[in-house]
């Protein structure tokens, strides 16, 4: 019985071990095929991903000595690399004009330098009718790029209404008008500063008192005069006192008929540009100005066929005045005082009056130093009466607010027709201060196209939102009173102007010749006021006319039109030291335009938009550091 145990048990274990090495076995056939078939599918990769083809010479171990450190003396045919350098590479970046720009200080002489009103590149052009004053531009290998220097000790503005009457005298270093138009209280010099009494030379009681006078023949109080343009304007002392009364006017002179007349306008906060009646329209669309006024300014109304008082017709409003005082006005009073002829101030007289009775004019009163013509509120008449009275031709071609380098002529622009003659041509206006919110006649009647009037509206909504923000992001120009003197580079309809209406500022609005509509018309129809620009080209202003620049969409604007730098120079050449700017545009535009500013020595940094910081387009906040040029040596000071 044991040993059958026994062998019961020898049997069962055999069966075990024999069971044992069978499964051993096949799982050493199984590891083995893995490997070779790993093998395989290892080799045919190296195979397909070889620079040359794997010879069934080769062995595996020669393949990868081959392949991982390559021997240069083995022959390409027999041996094969591999490739791991990378087939797709950012090249280093090349080196940009943002990085190469450099503005280095010009030279202290170049304190007031008006590029394109340049007295020595000036005296090449004809005198003949002022042509020389004109704008003649530098060619572009002539721009100076460097930045301007205010003068040694420049300081900030007085603020408004104190710059009003009083100019720091080292932002202006110049005493000749001090001293040529001491009698008639243009400007005095009291110690650092100027003053500025208010008098002219046609009002030497003053230019309050003067204006006075004028607001006994017509009604300045009602809101129906809000535009204005003063046409030679000395010190602007009348624009700067008609601002009292809610009238916005733009005063113009040429480049240094009186030294720094225009320079100490801007200085004392009123609104001016560099300018002359000459050959060349004035930069403002047709039916701008409610008033033009001329005292003393010595243009010759009546001669070359009356152009230039044509050219007044073009940008006076329809039923518009214009006010002259000084020669030939009241010439029988003073034709001795003026060293003038009785029958040269008559015969200059006459020829004023031919003139606005060929325009169609009205003369409504002459009282005293004062004449006042009324231009018409529509052309029916005057088509009338053309025949008998022998009006001059209408303007058949010309658009009447294209005027950029465009020549003026003797014909006089046609007003909008009108079906009845008690209709005003292009729409009555709405009085101040409702005009300002008013949707524009231009707008109304569908002159601008692609402009609506809810399009407008939703415009001026947006840009009071646009303006509260500004003044989250640029505590000075939140600060009331900060500043005075305001650019928009690209107003469109003058809704950044408009925000700021209750803001003791005022704003010139700037419509790019580039822009695709030309709404400057419109601006002007809101009772605001601004002129027409190239930012390819520098602006009729002396340095340092404005405390704040604004520009939305510039840079875009003028992508591949000229260099980004030239206008950022611009801009640094008329913003006053400590002055601010906001650009909003495409964040890659703005931030190439950081770069350049930050080599200008400004302050700046990119801001989100006002609806978030998803939004492609950003603002861009800088500040202009405050530097001077250097102390002059004592014989300089001795000039000045």
């Amino acid at each position: 019985m044991a040993n059958n145990h026994n062998n019961w048990v020898s049997v069962l274990v055999q069966n075990l071990t024999s069971k044992k090495q069978t499964n051993l076995l096949k799982n050493l056939y199984f590891l083995t095929f893995t490997t070779v078939l790993c093998t395989l599918f290892y080799l045919l990769g190296l195979w397909q991903h070889s620079t040359t083809p794997f010879s069934a010479g080769t062995t595996t171990t020669q393949y990868l000595s081959t392949t991982t450190c390559p021997d240069p003396a083995i022959s390409n045919s027999t041996a094969a690399a591999l490739d791991f350098s990378a087939h797709h590479t950012i090249p280093d970046p090349t080196s940009t004009p943002a990085r190469e720009f450099h503005a280095p200080p010009c030279d202290p002489s170049f304190s007031e330098y008006t590029p394109c009103e340049d007295v020595k590149r000036s005296l090449s052009f004809p005198r003949d009718r002022l042509i020389y004053r004109e704008r003649h531009c530098p060619a572009p290998n002539e721009i100076l790029r460097c930045r301007i220097p205010a003068p040694f000790g420049y300081r900030i503005p007085l603020r408004w209404p104190e710059s009003r009457d009083a100019a720091w005298y080292a932002n202006v270093p110049h005493k000749e008008l001090t001293v040529e138009k001491k009698n008639q209280n243009w400007v005095h010099y009291e110690g650092d500063r100027f003053r500025f009494p208010g008098g002219g030379t046609m009002f030497p009681r003053g230019a309050s008192a003067y204006i006075d006078d004028i607001g006994r023949l017509i009604n300045l109080r009602d809101g129906s005069i809000r535009t204005a343009l003063d046409t030679g304007c000395g010190v602007a002392s009348w624009g700067a006192y008609l601002l009292s009364r809610n009238i916005l006017a733009i005063s113009f002179a040429p480049r240094d008929t009186h030294e720094a007349q225009v320079q100490f306008a801007l200085e004392r906060g009123v609104p001016a540009l560099i300018g002359v009646l000459a050959s060349i329209r004035l930069p403002y669309p047709s039916r701008s100005f409610d008033m033009a006024h001329c005292s003393r300014c010595l243009i010759p109304w009546g001669q070359y066929d009356g152009i230039y008082l044509t050219e007044v017709d073009r940008v006076l409003r329809p039923g518009g005045y214009w006010i002259l005082s000084g020669p030939p006005i009241n010439w029988r009073t003073h034709w001795k005082g003026w060293e003038r002829t009785q029958e040269s101030l008559k015969e200059e007289q006459d020829g004023i009056e031919r003139v606005a009775k060929s325009l169609c004019w009205k003369k409504l009163i002459q009282k005293d130093d004062l004449a006042i013509w009324q231009k018409p509120t529509n052309h029916i008449h005057c088509k009338i009466t053309r025949k008998v009275f022998k009006n001059r031709p209408f303007c058949e071609a010309q658009d009447p607010d294209t005027a950029w380098y465009t020549k003026m002529d003797t014909c006089l622009t046609k007003l909008p027709e009108v079906s009845d003659i008690r209709q005003v041509s292009g729409g009555e206006l709405a009085k101040w201060p409702e005009r300002l919110t008013a949707v524009p006649p231009r707008i109304s009647s569908g002159s601008l196209k692609g402009i609506t009037a809810e399009m407008f509206k939703e415009n001026t909504q947006l840009w009071k939102k646009r303006v509260a923000y500004y003044k989250t992001i640029d505590y000075q120009l939140a600060e009331r009173g900060r500043y005075r003197n305001l650019l928009d580079m690209n107003a469109y309809l003058g809704g950044f102007a408009a925000a700021l209406i209750d803001d003791p500022v005022w704003v010139m609005n700037i419509v790019p010749v580039e822009a695709e509509i030309n709404t400057l018309g419109a601006i002007y129809e809101r009772g605001l006021i601004g002129t027409y620009q190239n930012w390819c080209e520098a602006m009729s202003t002396y340095p340092r006319t404005y405390d704040f620049i604004h520009g939305d969409s510039v840079f875009s604007l003028y992508q591949n039109k000229c260099n980004m730098e030239d206008i950022l120079l611009e801009m640094d050449r008329i913003l006053r030291p400590q002055g601010s700017i906001i650009l909003r545009d495409d964040v890659d535009v703005l931030l190439k335009v950081k770069r350049f500013a930050e080599a200008m020595q400004w302050d700046a940094r990119i801001a989100d938009h006002e609806k978030g910081p998803h939004q492609r387009e950003k603002i861009l906040v800088a500040v202009k550091q405050y530097w001077t040029a250097p102390q002059p040596d004592e014989d300089q000071q001795r000039k000045l």
